[in-house]
């Protein structure tokens, strides 16, 4: 009858709009598929499998298809960090060059757009805290203007395809000027990388071996990762580029025979629907799910609490006013104010999550006990300077995850 709620407290009328308002995106060309879930209160409440996760091959999107999930790594990185932390092997204030001698000594553009011969001595060390609040002054190219942008690129090679292995890149690295002072501010960069090293020489192991160890295995998500092995690469959803005189261009790259020695903790694993929902369910149930518990509560309460200054969230975000309505933790931002938030999409205050490059996003509400996830392949420049925009691409496809939150949140009410 009209008006009337589905099992988890969803008009199910509204919530039946989702799919077909977002097939639209797929009938148009803005986008090759996707794939959502919205869980809540115990139960996955719905799953929309929408368009091709290959359209050469005809091949559908499913529940199970694999996608390179970029930033959202990030959070997860972070929190095999903080549990070492929980077991004393590191403190959040500890300088990095205890475990990661490539970082001393750092010298600090004066002018984080100027040249990179004018440079003054850091003031102090980068600390564990600042890889995870991103403000350790490192940089990527993509969200940098200027010569560092280009030092990047020439320096470590191409944000989606690293050609060195993790010492050669960390030295590399430290040998170029950090853009701002470590504490200063909020600048997007490929700390968490640095972070998941760190993680790695701390625990004698590969950065996947130790993820594996802490939380895939744990959590079952045996299908996430840094490497595809070939039997499931045929599950993997091409990645796509939206030109603007129209289409969709395969912009995809294979995983190696072997996997490689770079296994970058800021942006490359590949996961699917139900083994991200389960790192969700394990931040929303603040450190344990389904009777497994990786992390005290209050580590999760840490990274979901806003560290940044009111100063800090006054700065842009790739060129748009992201911290209007929202903070950063570690390793995870979260929304400040939900009228504020309507700009961007739909949470409630305290709902917390990182999106990634390619268009994935999730998204855990505490207030309303809900998890929200939205999987895509849409390739978007990574290029030195790209913060500057969408440069000779569609932006269309990038409508749908904004639209699939306010929609869900509209179907509660």
């Amino acid at each position: 009858m009209d008006g009337a709620q589905a099992p988890a407290g969803f008009k199910p009328e509204v919530l039946a709009q989702v799919e077909p308002a977002l097939q639209g995106l797929v009938d148009q060309g803005a986008l090759s598929g996707m794939v959502t879930m919205v869980w809540r209160r115990g139960e996955v409440v719905q799953v929309n499998t929408i368009g091709r996760r290959d359209i050469e091959g005809g091949l559908p999107m499913e529940r199970d298809t694999l996608f390179r999930i970029a930033s959202m790594t990030k959070p997860v990185t972070t929190l095999a960090a903080l549990m070492l932390v929980e077991e004393g092997k590191l403190k959040l204030t500890d300088p990095i060059t205890r475990w990661l001698p490539e970082f001393e000594d750092m010298q600090v553009l004066t002018d984080a757009t100027g040249s990179l011969d004018s440079t003054v001595p850091a003031h102090r060390d980068i600390t564990v805290e600042d890889l995870m609040t991103h403000r350790s002054g490192l940089a990527y190219g993509f969200t940098s203007m200027g010569p560092i942008a280009h030092a990047h690129e020439e320096k470590l090679g191409s944000a989606l395809a690293n050609p060195h292995a993790p010492d050669e890149w960390m030295k590399r690295l430290g040998e170029l000027p950090l853009s701002y002072q470590p504490g200063e501010r909020f600048h997007y960069s490929h700390a968490t990388d640095v972070l998941g090293f760190l993680v790695a020489r701390i625990e004698g192991k590969s950065l996947g071996e130790a993820l594996k160890a802490r939380i895939f295995a744990p959590l079952g998500m045996h299908d996430t990762g840094f490497w595809t092995p070939p039997e499931k690469r045929g599950r993997m959803a091409k990645l796509y580029q939206a030109p603007l005189e129209g289409g969709l261009k395969d912009v995809s790259w294979s995983d190696p025979p072997t996997p490689a020695p770079f296994e970058g903790g800021g942006g490359g694993l590949v996961s699917c629907l139900d083994d991200y929902l389960k790192f969700a369910r394990l931040m929303l149930g603040r450190g344990e799910v389904d009777g497994v518990r990786l992390a005290k509560s209050e580590t999760v309460d840490a990274m979901t609490t806003n560290l940044l200054t009111e100063e800090q969230r006054g700065h842009t975000f790739m060129g748009m006013p992201f911290w209007l309505s929202q903070g950063f933790g570690l390793g995870t931002s979260m929304v400040l104010d939900a009228q504020k938030h309507e700009w961007m999409g739909a949470g409630a205050a305290g709902s917390f999550g990182w999106p990634g490059a390619f268009g994935t996003w999730w998204q855990a509400d505490p207030a309303n006990d809900m998890i929200l996830i939205y999987l895509i392949q849409d390739s978007m420049p990574l290029g030195p300077e790209a913060v500057t925009a969408m440069q000779g691409q569609r932006p269309t496809g990038r409508i749908g995850c904004p639209m699939f939150q306010k929609m869900v949140y509209a179907a509660l009410g």
